[in-house]
């Protein structure tokens, strides 16, 4: 068992997931509608899904290794 602080996005793997797919959703052209919007971040979750060592990165960061 790990002690995290009360508040430590730094420290949560989920965070870098987030930053990564944020990164990647905004990086494509504006999405005008909501629909846009979740496909894309559908399509970027699933091309994750078939890439298993992009996602391993996301526990390489030294403040998360905690938890791999």
């Amino acid at each position: 068992m790990f002690y995290l602080p009360s508040y430590s996005p730094e420290l949560n793997p989920d965070e870098m997931l987030n930053a990564n797919l944020k990164a990647a959703v905004t990086s494509q052209a504006p999405n005008r509608r909501k629909g846009q919007l979740k496909q894309a971040a559908i399509g970027h979750l699933r091309h994750l899904q078939k890439s298993p060592a992009k996602v391993k990165q996301f526990f390489q960061k030294e403040s998360v290794k905690y938890a791999a």
